[in-house]
């Protein structure tokens, strides 16, 4: 049976990553399996995803499959071993581009339809509020603005996007130099 306690470290970061999942609109437990997942140096089967978070089974069972359809975590073969065991993606750069893209396609998306629809059966009524179509126009325009930029920067190879980092970094330092107020 392999080890499953947990540093005091490895569960502050479990917990925490649980909590913010929860803030994020993830299930607590499905963000803690990933948080384990992510600190493991080898594939864990789920009942050592159970042990260890002291959850139930069906529990890890259901995380497991709802992190695979993220496409962050995968199934594992252990050599000798018949069990599934789990892997979570270690590249933070490509965990948050996955993520990323998830959540435009779960959230984003579907709000860009729903204000296009609405800004056309605004257009199509004879008696048409004008300021509400206004505001609406103004947020689909928003919203598609920030989609042609993630579609940008989703272009763009990772080490450009660090290089931009940096950069930002360097002006900011360079605004502060001149009396200007950094955030």
């Amino acid at each position: 049976m392999a080890d499953t306690t947990l540093t005091t470290v490895q569960t502050q970061f479990i917990l925490h990553w649980g909590e913010m999942g929860a803030r994020w609109g993830v299930n607590r437990t499905v963000a803690q399996v990933h948080a384990l997942l992510y600190l493991a140096p080898r594939p864990l089967h789920a009942e050592e995803i159970a042990a260890t978070l002291s959850v139930a089974r069906s529990n890890v069972s259901n995380s497991l499959r709802e992190l695979q359809g993220w496409g962050i975590v995968r199934v594992a073969h252990v050599l000798g071993d018949r069990r599934d065991h789990f892997e979570s993606l270690k590249d933070v750069w490509q965990m948050f581009e996955i993520i990323l893209a998830e959540r435009k396609r779960r959230e984003v998306d579907p709000t860009l339809e729903m204000l296009r629809g609405c800004l056309e059966q605004q257009q199509q009524h004879a008696k048409t509020d004008t300021y509400t179509t206004e505001r609406i126009a103004a947020m689909l325009d928003f919203f598609e603005t920030m989609t042609g930029f993630y579609g940008d920067l989703q272009n763009m190879p990772k080490g450009v996007l660090m290089g931009i980092n940096r950069l930002r970094r360097k002006v900011k330092k360079l605004l502060v130099m001149q009396g200007g107020k950094a955030t």
